[in-house]
């Protein structure tokens, strides 16, 4: 049984579990989970879906040659004269499903790709992916897992290259620029790069920008590459010089909240429970308004991906999950600290990807 095989079947056995009769899938990253590939995403309707018996695509005839080399699924081809709606309704009736009570539907369709599956079955209830293909996507296996470490171990030598270069003088873009060349000549495709001096840093999403590197600045550098459908995502502090005002105290504040989460996070903890531990280590300090996000989030063939780690996530954690981990305290005006780790879950607790140390780095 190929891969795409065994996640359509697991897809499946989650369908019957949850009474689903049809799940629609536009490109994007479930399609690209299920597939190993999602055609090009424009504006004209293009759909996986899968039933408990059948599974095929709605393809714009302008992707279908390329589209076809990489999968051998049915395709209920259109055209821009046509439109889609015709070649819609044949798939639906190929798949046995126009009595659907129950869709699923990708949340990050197109309004007028949803719009296109609920005109067509207009008596199905609808929900969304959390507890289908989402849940699947959350517990990695072992060669998800092997990719992941390779992306961990890939941005710990970026970050390092960038603790090697910086000094006075130099702008946030000067250091995010070596980091992505370095991650470049890894064989990964950088995808963010935040580098956040002095002030900048207490603004936990900053944009890198031309603001020189001063002596006794804290710096946040907050960077991500992806290579082989996966990504990493690390967050690590520097010091250029002494350190500010507070800075060491803050600092062993962050990664007290950083073990409490470890601690806390255990198979069976809803990931609120993660998020609240480490909260609790801010708020103790007097810290709580300055930790103003949530403490975790999924990554794998995302950036950004469930399990979400917040104060009222109901997601009970279960091995096989990655996520990370990174509080964080801003103090306007003066700086931030944010330490962020990668883990996946292991029945003992979680493992973290990467070996890069969070210790205070003054250059």
């Amino acid at each position: 049984m190929s891969r795409t095989e065994e996640r359509i079947s697991a897809l499946r056995a989650r369908m019957r579990l949850e009474g689903v009769n049809l799940v629609a899938l536009a490109p994007g990253a479930h399609m690209r989970w299920l597939l190993g590939f999602a055609p090009h995403a424009d504006e004209r309707p293009c759909l996986l879906c899968i039933s408990m018996s059948k599974a095929a695509l709605l393809m714009p005839k302008l992707n279908a040659e390329g589209s076809r080399r990489d999968t051998d699924l049915p395709f209920h081809e259109w055209s821009d004269e046509e439109g889609p709606e015709g070649a819609f309704h044949g798939l639906v009736n190929e798949l046995g499903v126009g009595g659907a009570r129950r869709i699923v539907l990708d949340e990050t369709m197109r309004a007028d790709f949803a719009a296109l599956v609920q005109d067509t079955l207009p008596d199905a209830e609808r929900g969304f992916t959390a507890s289908t293909i989402g849940l699947l996507r959350m517990r990695k296996n072992n060669g998800e897992y092997a990719a992941l470490k390779r992306n961990a171990l890939l941005a710990d030598q970026a970050m390092r290259a960038g603790w090697a270069a910086m000094k006075p003088g130099m702008t946030e873009l000067d250091v995010a620029g070596i980091i992505r060349a370095r991650f470049a000549a890894l064989g990964a495709s950088p995808l963010f790069t935040i580098v956040g001096a002095g002030g900048n840093g207490a603004i936990p999403h900053h944009r890198t920008g031309e603001t020189a590197l001063r002596t006794g600045n804290a710096v946040v550098m907050d960077i991500g590459a992806g290579m082989d459908g996966f990504s990493s995502d690390i967050t690590r502090m520097a010091v250029l010089g002494k350190p500010p005002e507070g800075y060491l105290e803050t600092h062993a504040i962050v990664e007290a909240a950083v073990r409490a989460a470890m601690a806390a996070a255990r198979p069976g903890v809803p990931a609120r429970e993660v998020d609240a531990a480490a909260r609790g280590v801010i708020e103790d300090a007097g810290y709580g308004p300055n930790f103003p996000h949530r403490t975790g989030h999924g990554l794998g063939i995302e950036v950004h991906e469930p399990p979400y780690l917040t104060s009222v996530s109901e997601t009970v954690l279960t091995p096989g999950m990655v996520f990370s981990i990174e509080p964080g305290i801003y103090q306007p005006g003066r700086f931030g600290i944010r330490l962020e780790e990668i883990v996946i879950l292991r029945e003992d607790g979680p493992e973290v990807l990467s070996e890069l140390p969070r210790d205070p780095k003054v250059i």
